[in-house]
């Protein structure tokens, strides 16, 4: 019998969930530490990833056909491999469209009302009302890379009453964007930016995008949020940038490198927020994941094209 492979820590509920849904699967869940080269010997569809197993799932006599990654990004895949195997790849996208839009405007009513310094205040008991306060209602925000999280960040930003700005690859217009840029036209979009979101995944042609170029052209006031991927922002040129106030702060969720090393400047900044790679972290993940996949099992065991997040290698994404 082919096995289902889980390398998360699934509830007697899930696990009958998933094998009502799948009575022809013997389903096997063991948390990736835990998890050994036995496990992958039948093991026909794999949800999650390890690593430290990636050769035995790549092996020839492996009959992976299908993997449905825990995680929305796919950059730490082996996508060429896997595409030479001939095997299915969905990502997570979309689990985490409410954590992050909400942590993106968390970076936001910070620095509009100075929370990030009033919480500094706070742990040393002084009493400061200094700084400058102002309102999102009327701001721009530049959303770089609108996908579902992009989307959700606009629909939340539009009932602030602020202006919504989009960059996306196909420049197709989509709800709660006011205007619509292609990457090709970013410099047009940050400049016009009061707060600059980058939501980009990591591929060859956003690798540190975010450079000295791109800082140069936003308005000296703007606050650069990264909540996509570390690699995607050419970090010495961030630094700089907030060092000689081109830009006036940052929020930052992912890092290159990553984790941030105790001594790196960044730290140090009293215009940067810093949070450890936690802006999708929610209590809703397992089962929103668990959502995704049980509609693309539906789809793989009639021999359909899998309907949800179905990574296109060739975009790498």
């Amino acid at each position: 019998m082919s096995t289902i492979v889980f390398l998360q820590e699934l509830d007697e509920a899930q696990k009958q969930q998933i094998q009502k849904a799948a009575p022809h699967y013997e389903l096997k869940a063991v948390p990736a530490k835990q998890a050994d080269a036995s496990l992958f010997q039948d093991a026909e569809i794999i949800v999650g990833w390890s690593k430290k197993l990636a050769d035995y799932i790549l092996a020839e006599d492996c009959p992976v056909k299908w993997v449905q990654t825990w995680s929305a990004g796919v950059d730490n895949m082996p996508l060429e491999k896997l595409s030479h195997k001939q095997v299915q790849l969905t990502s997570a996208n979309g689990v985490h469209t409410v954590p992050i839009s909400e942590q993106i405007f968390g970076y936001m009513l910070s620095f509009s009302r100075n929370f990030h310094q009033a919480i500094r205040n706070q742990s040393q008991q002084t009493w400061d009302t200094s700084g400058t306060f102002t309102e999102l209602k009327g701001k721009s925000i530049a959303i770089v890379g609108v996908g579902n999280i992009g989307q959700e960040t606009a629909r939340l930003a539009q009932a602030f009453g602020m202006h919504t700005i989009g960059v996306r690859r196909s420049g197709q217009a989509t709800e709660y964007i006011e205007q619509m840029y292609t990457m090709d036209q970013l410099d047009d979009a940050l400049a016009q930016a009061d707060y600059v979101v980058n939501i980009l995944p990591l591929t060859d042609e956003t690798k540190q995008l975010f450079n000295q170029e791109r800082f140069a052209v936003m308005k000296k006031n703007a606050i650069f949020i990264n909540v996509g991927r570390g690699s995607t922002v050419d970090t010495d040129a961030l630094v700089q940038a907030l060092e000689d106030q081109v830009i006036a702060g940052a929020g930052l969720d992912v890092f290159d490198p990553e984790p941030l090393p105790e001594d790196h400047p960044l730290w140090n900044m009293d215009q940067v927020i810093i949070t450890p790679h936690i802006a999708g972290s929610n209590e809703h993940y397992t089962e929103r994941v668990l959502d995704i996949f049980l509609a693309n099992l539906k789809a793989y065991q009639n021999d359909q094209t899998l309907p949800i997040n179905l990574v296109d290698y060739g975009k790498k994404y």
